[in-house]
């Protein structure tokens, strides 16, 4: 490749370094998200019942989860899948967070529903489906939230970068990136995890990089796996599927964690990321 590669990026200024050390910071309600901890958003992939919420939202708290996740609005491929239960999804998932002290990520569908989904979650999250739906991006960063984009299941780093931009040029800093696999020849897992693009975007980009190694998987028993891999590439936190009975699940059973298999996995991610910790401010001080 000629010239200067960061060139590709040019086009989205606003969420690029500044400087090797320039980094932002989003809070989530009292969560910051791309600080020195590692930040793990946790839960079901649809909220299906208030005890199944509840419970999830108790169990991975407890866990060491800051964020609970939870699809109010579910993006389905068939029209006869579970589409989510819409208001009172949200309803149920503010109760949670409230009870729980975390906060709330959740997907917003459509640019009419974004001021409604706000009033209930902390963060707003742009489903890859949704990432260069401009309407959207807009009106969600209107609101106000903090915008967690996930990437688009064929677009590159440099049409991710861009959809950030569209969010910040309306006013709205606090992007959070997410990789989640993008779609590929290979067919082993649901998606190919670019592990790749979670090193170039935290070299070259001051927004917060979390990773989804559920949607990258697409089978459970590989996400705590990827996990590692996205703290050991730089990764500032984990958007992870929880469910009390993953195979029993309205939607994404097959890839969603256990309560068990959720702590587990949480208590071997401990010296990763505290080995992570180190080697950032390692990096400040010597900047």
């Amino acid at each position: 490749m000629g010239g200067n590669w960061k060139d590709q990026f040019a086009d989205a200024p606003d969420v690029l370094k500044r400087t090797p050390e320039d980094r932002s910071v989003v809070w989530a309600g009292a969560v910051p998200i791309g600080g020195d901890a590692f930040v793990t958003m946790a839960g079901p992939c649809s909220v299906e019942t208030e005890h199944q919420l509840m419970e999830t939202a108790v169990r991975v708290a407890a866990a060491g989860a800051r964020v609970l996740r939870g699809g109010a609005f579910k993006p389905r491929t068939s029209p006869y899948a579970f589409q989510g239960l819409g208001l009172e999804g949200l309803k149920l998932l503010a109760r949670a967070g409230e009870a729980t002290g975390l906060a709330v990520v959740t997907e917003v569908m459509s640019a009419a529903d974004a001021p409604m989904v706000a009033e209930y979650a902390d963060i707003l999250q742009i489903g890859s489906r949704s990432m260069e739906n401009y309407a959207l991006l807009e009106a969600a960063a209107k609101t106000g939230r903090p915008i967690l984009l996930k990437r688009g299941m064929v677009a590159t780093v440099a049409d991710l970068l861009r959809s950030a931009q569209c969010i910040v040029s309306h006013g709205n800093p606090n992007v959070i990136l997410c990789e989640r696999g993008i779609r590929t020849f290979e067919t082993a897992t649901r998606n190919t995890f670019d592990i790749g693009a979670i090193v170039v975007l935290k070299e070259i980009c001051r927004l917060p990089v979390i990773a989804d190694p559920s949607h990258a998987a697409g089978r459970r028993s590989l996400v705590p796996v990827l996990a590692r891999s996205a703290v050991a590439a730089g990764a500032d936190g984990l958007i992870v599927e929880v469910h009390p009975d993953p195979d029993h699940a309205w939607s994404d059973g097959e890839q969603s964690l256990t309560f068990t298999e959720f702590g587990t996995m949480m208590a071997d991610l401990a010296p990763w990321c505290e080995l992570r910790s180190c080697c950032e401010y390692a990096l400040e001080t010597v900047a």
